[in-house]
């Protein structure tokens, strides 16, 4: 017995190893398996972004967490709904964030985007759709959606601003509600239990913009409430002949009805300008108008003058944006135009801070000035504060350099030169490459033209320059030189036989020449 009762004993523990193995191999994967379903699911999207420098991107380890949380939705968009804007932020204080997402509907083209509320709840886990309402926007491009205490008592406010497809400007407001309940009882009606009350929805034909005022220091303590804004609005004045003038409209928010309300009217004149002309700019395709600012404009102080350090050239051909002030330069990639009543709306991006988005809402003033009017949309604080509103003349009537009429300059040429620094050539889709022994070095170039002189710009890709003594340039590694080339000695394909170059500064006051040194560039044999 003693023999059986050892030999049964030992199979037992052999079959008590054997479970004790599994559970340490199995158990802990299957539990965490199980944990791993009960995570809150997530919709990413996935767009694919141009890499630089060997598949490394422009932007920096911060620029991309904002990035990724920009495109990230925390519960999944319904069928047919397609992604405009996301907001990630605590909107409640609990230790969980929220999120306001901007959609529209794939099968409604020109219907309305719609804002949803999208929280956490704690007894399963997950994010939840809870509300959904319309905007008065429609037109994706132009969407911003942004939060700010509009009222002063700290009460968050939601804000969508884009264009709908009548070419107005909109601006739908909602305004957070305390007693909110994110999961209640049943017996609780929703209609009564909102997390969010429309305040505003304005549309007109001109600028909607928030006019923001100095608050006290209690308000900024949290011990006093602040003043609250109001918002002004620009549209056409129909009761006038002149298509120029306008009405300015003030909405001032009312405590006792707990919305906006239209406070003030002013009437504002507009310049006189030639009605057929006026109609020719605003009345056709986005590409007109593009045409017509596609120059470098400078900015006009309040006072009427000229501030020579600050101007924004737009080129519409290269869909490029650049902001110019003091010795900093800021290129922006031109994504979106819309036509407006009184000019032309453009959303942009930044091409090296990519969290860093502006629109533009320019109005044609004269046929020598316009009205910018800049909202940015920053996901990431990068101190960039300066403020581009106000008007803006065309740089060419600043000021006349003296120099005569050129004949029309051919932007791209097929051609190949040799030079101090080695054979360049010119292809003729817009590409330049510059061979020096070993070193290649490769980028973008066009040959434009500015009172009476012709200018070339060369745009050296990342790395690299055209003149490799001097290092890289204010702008990104941008250069301008003047052109100077005998009359008569064009060939095939826009191509000279030598070219002359001087190195020159393009601004708010013209050419200026840097005195650099010529860059003699003489025809070589392919």
């Amino acid at each position: 017995m003693n023999k059986k009762a050892l030999f049964f004993t030992g199979i037992g523990v052999l079959c008590l190893c054997v479970l004790g193995i599994l559970f340490l191999t199995l158990g802990p994967f299957s539990f965490l398996k199980a944990g791993r379903g009960r995570e809150p699911r997530q919709t990413r999207l996935i767009i694919p972004q141009e890499t630089r420098g060997g598949g490394q991107t422009s932007g920096g380890a911060a620029e991309k967490m904002a990035y990724e949380e920009g495109i990230t939705v925390k519960a999944a968009l319904g069928e047919g709904e397609i992604l405009t804007a996301v907001l990630t932020q605590n909107f409640d204080g609990d230790p969980a964030e929220e999120q306001i997402v901007a959609y529209r509907n794939r099968q409604e083209l020109e219907g309305a985007i719609y804002v949803s509320y999208i929280d956490y709840n704690e007894a399963d886990r997950t994010y939840r759709r809870i509300w959904s309402a319309p905007t008065a926007a429609a037109r994706p491009g132009t969407i911003s959606l942004f939060t700010q205490d509009l009222i002063g008592d700290r009460s968050i406010c939601v804000i969508l601003t884009g264009m709908n497809g009548a070419g107005e400007h909109t601006m739908t407001i909602f305004r957070k509600n305390s007693r909110f309940q994110p999961f209640p009882p049943s017996n609780v009606p929703a209609d009564m239990n909102q997390p969010f009350n429309k305040i505003a929805e304005l549309r007109i034909d001109g600028a909607i913009s928030i006019q923001e005022t100095g608050r006290p220091q209690a308000y900024h303590l949290g011990i006093a409430q602040g003043q609250s804004f109001s918002i002004t609005a620009y549209g056409h004045d129909y009761e006038s002949s002149n298509i120029m003038d306008q009405r300015e409209i003030t909405y001032a928010f009312n405590p006792r009805i707990g919305l906006y309300e239209q406070s003030a009217v002013v009437r504002v004149p507009g310049s006189q300008i030639e009605q057929r002309r006026l109609r020719e700019l605003l009345s056709g395709a986005p590409g007109v108008f593009e045409a017509f600012i596609n120059d470098l404009w400078y900015y006009v102080s309040p006072e009427g003058t000229l501030d020579k350090r600050r101007y924004i050239y737009f080129d519409p051909p290269n869909r490029e944006l650049i902001f110019f002030e003091d010795e900093t330069q800021q290129v922006f990639t031109w994504q979106n135009a819309s036509r407006t009543r009184y000019g032309l709306y453009i959303s942009s991006q930044n091409i090296s801070v990519t969290t860093l988005r502006r629109f533009l809402d320019i109005e044609l003033q004269s046929l020598d000035s316009i009205r910018v009017k800049l909202f940015e949309d920053v996901r990431l604080k990068i101190g960039i504060s300066a403020s581009w509103d106000g008007s803006y003349r065309r740089a060419g009537s600043a000021q006349d350099t003296g120099r005569g009429a050129i004949a029309k300059v051919d932007s791209r040429i097929d051609a190949l030169y040799d030079s101090p620094m080695g054979k360049i050539r010119f292809f003729p889709e817009g590409r330049y490459e510059l061979r020096a022994g070993e070193t290649v070095r490769q980028g973008k170039y066009s040959f434009f033209a500015v009172n009476g002189q012709e200018l070339l710009e060369l745009r050296p890709e990342q790395g690299s320059s055209f003149r490799p003594e001097r290092g890289t340039e204010t702008g990104g590694g941008r250069e301008i030189y003047r052109v100077d080339a005998a009359p008569g000695d064009s060939g095939a394909g826009g191509a000279r036989k030598s070219l002359s170059l001087s190195r020159v500064r393009l601004g708010t006051m013209g050419v200026q020449e840097l005195h650099e040194g010529i860059i003699s560039l003489n025809a070589a044999e392919g």
